[in-house]
Order: C-alpha cells, then structure tokens, then sequence
C-alpha cells in the first residue's frame, strides 16, 4: 500500500523534534538522571567521581531512547499519515526518506549501546529490555492489535530509572523498582487520557487504544483504578524524608478526586485534558522532587 505523502512547509529543526520525539524524549531522559542520581546518593558514592559514567549513561541512554522513538516513526508512517497530530512528521510530509529514517534509528541505537558499554552489564540489559520492548512488542506487535498496547508500552518507559541506577549498582534495592511501578503505573492513565482526547483520530487509524474498543465509560473505570494504585507507593521511599512522602501522597490523592470527577462531567474531552496536564505536571514533579530531596547531600 503506497503512503500518501503531505508536502508541507517545516523547518528542519522542527522535522528533527518530531522525528526524535522530543518532549517523549526529554519525559524519558530525566528518569534515567534520577536513577543515576539516587544511585550515587543511595551507595553513598559521589557525584563528581562519578562524571564520566554519568556522561556515557546519559548519551548512550538518550540515543538508544531517540533511536527507538525513531524507528517508529519509521514504522508508524501509515498510521501517522491518517492521524491529524501526527501528519507535520518528515515521514509523512516526505522531507526525510523512510529509508533514511530507518538508518538513522539503527545507528542511534547502535552508537547509544556502544556507549552504555562503558557503564554495566546490568544498565545495557535494561536499557535493551525498553529498547526491544517498545520497538518490537509495542510498536510493530501491540499497537494495532490489543488494548494492552498500553501495558507494554508502559513497560519500555518505566525501565528508565533501573538504566540509570544500574549503571552506578546493581538493583538490589527498593528504590529503583519503586520507581519502574510509579511510572509503569503512571503511564496508563496518562496514556488513557491522550487516547480520549484522540479518539476520533485513533479510531480513524485503527489504533487498538481502550477507548475506542472499550468506549470512554470502561476506560475511565481502569484510570481511576491506575491512579489508586499509585496512591501506597511514595511510602516504601521513605528513606528519601517525610517532605517527599507527603508531597508526593498529596499529588495522587488530587489525581484520584479529579478521576473520580470523571464519572459525572458532562465534557468528557476537558476532562480528559485536565488528567493529561496532571499527568504530565505528576511526573515532572515526582522526579524532580527526589533529586531536590537528596540534594542538600551534595551542597552541604
């Protein structure tokens, strides 16, 4: 089946932030520094020691996530083509061949490996389970298929803290998996909430997304029940102080009563863009405020 190509006018720092997926980027690399981070603080090591590892974890780990999200960029270009948000991308628009876009995926990949080698055995293992879970069992097997599209592809985001603490110690230690269940769980919800706001755009494209198979009433059912589950997890981080444990409860208590809230509005839409900007705002928040917690150890 031939793509249809868009020919718009972008400019080439644009087509490249689309092509890498910068914001997914970003939203993945900061797990992975504070994995690192909380390594370091939690093994009593240093930080200044640490440079170097810190340098091939963050670029290896980065290109590795940018040669994922790169390849599927590659591989999506016939659902990209038909869904309004995703028709400005080079794939679409013809500005990058797909041929083009597929190597670069696999020399980013490929460079990003390299450098994790220099790290630990332990950090590449993870940094390949996300690698190989989003490229190949969400990507190019789930997507299309089954609604648990989301599960898998919550699976590749959550191992990036274990990237960046392995890279420092082994994950014999409850931090580090607690952080792969804040985020595997965060990302249900936050995902449910593109996919209402997308809806029309993912039905047209055949996109297995809970609520175009389940509908919006089954979907906010299973949000309400991720953010639940979201709500016992800053208190096995206590070691990271009472500020944090607080702060962090105070968050997911205000994300239940907004999804609470969801089986009564009137705009399903506005509400599912309220929980898209909790989401997003949650997380940022959550992962900064462990490295702020920990802070006064390296100022002091």
């Amino acid at each position: 089946m031939k793509t249809e190509v868009y020919p718009q006018k972008t400019s080439l720092i644009a087509d490249l932030r689309s092509l890498f997926k910068a914001g997914v980027l970003l939203a993945n690399v900061l797990p992975v520094f504070s994995g690192f981070w909380l390594a370091i603080y939690f093994t009593g090591g240093s930080f200044q020691e640490h440079l170097g590892l810190f340098l091939y974890t963050m670029i290896g780990s980065t290109l590795v996530m940018a040669g994922a999200l790169i390849i599927n960029n590659w591989y999506d270009v016939d659902i990209d083509t038909v869904m309004d948000r995703t028709k400005k991308r080079p794939t679409v628009t013809g500005h990058f061949s797909l041929e083009f876009v597929l190597v670069l995926g696999i020399i980013c990949t490929a460079l990003g490996f390299f450098l994790l080698f220099f790290t630990s055995y332990e950090a590449v293992f993870f940094t390949f389970v996300g690698w190989f879970t989003y490229v190949v069992l969400y990507t190019m097997w789930s997507k299309r298929r089954f609604t648990i599209n989301t599960v898998i592809g919550s699976v590749s985001g959550a191992v990036s803290p274990l990237m960046g603490w392995a890279a420092v110690a082994p994950i014999h230690h409850t931090v580090p998996i607690v952080l792969f269940f804040i985020l595997f769980v965060f990302q249900m919800p936050h995902t449910y909430a593109i996919a209402m706001r997308k809806y029309d755009e993912y039905k047209a494209a055949d996109v297995a997304m809970l609520p175009v198979v389940r509908g919006f009433e089954e979907t906010k059912k299973h949000f309400l029940f991720w953010v639940i589950c979201l709500l016992p997890l800053p208190f096995f981080l206590g070691d990271l102080g009472t500020v944090f444990v607080v702060l962090a409860t105070l968050l997911n208590v205000g994300w239940i009563i907004l999804s609470i809230k969801g089986f009564s509005v009137k705009d399903d839409m506005k509400w599912a863009r309220w929980n898209f900007l909790y989401s997003v705002n949650y997380i940022l928040i959550i992962f900064l405020l462990m490295v702020i917690v920990t802070l006064p150890k390296y100022i002091g």
